[in-house]
């Protein structure tokens, strides 16, 4: 009896282990699409990214820049200071989406240009994202907002 009962708990805490073990698996597999880096114009002039990597660019909507063209299509180039990307996107963008202000896109890089499938603009005048304050900080462009 007792070693029938010993054998029974080992079973159940194999059985929860591999069931622990498991879903743990799934639950990282499904993450791994959901997940997209930040990267700033200078880190994808010095490093390229791959055509399916699908990651977020920050920066500044670089002045003059913005071209809008048949079927929605809208280009412009982001830019951190010291470094621009040139960014397409097509689709209606954010009401507040305008030359020197800043935004993060979400999309994948390939032949030079960054195709954005998501625009977030700033939602007020002081309103800039952590991410893109931190790059314009490393390139020493950085402005706060009352100072411009």
């Amino acid at each position: 009896m007792r070693g029938l009962r010993k054998r029974r708990r080992i079973q159940l805490v194999a059985i929860a282990a591999a069931c622990l073990a498991v879903s743990a698996t799934l639950i990282g597999y499904a993450m791994r699409d959901g997940i997209a880096y930040f990267r700033s114009p200078s880190d994808i002039a010095a490093d390229p990214p791959g055509p399916n990597e699908v990651f977020r660019i920050g920066g500044l909507v670089e002045r003059g820049s913005i071209r809008k063209e048949s079927g929605g299509l809208v280009r412009f180039r982001t830019t951190d200071g010291a470094a621009s990307v040139e960014t397409e996107f097509t689709g209606l963008l954010p009401d507040l989406f305008s030359e020197g202000q800043g935004v993060v896109a979400l999309g994948s890089y390939a032949d030079g240009v960054f195709r954005a499938t998501e625009i977030l603009a700033k939602h007020d005048e002081n309103y800039m994202p952590r991410e893109v304050v931190d790059a314009l900080k490393e390139q020493g462009v950085f402005r706060p907002a009352d100072s411009q």
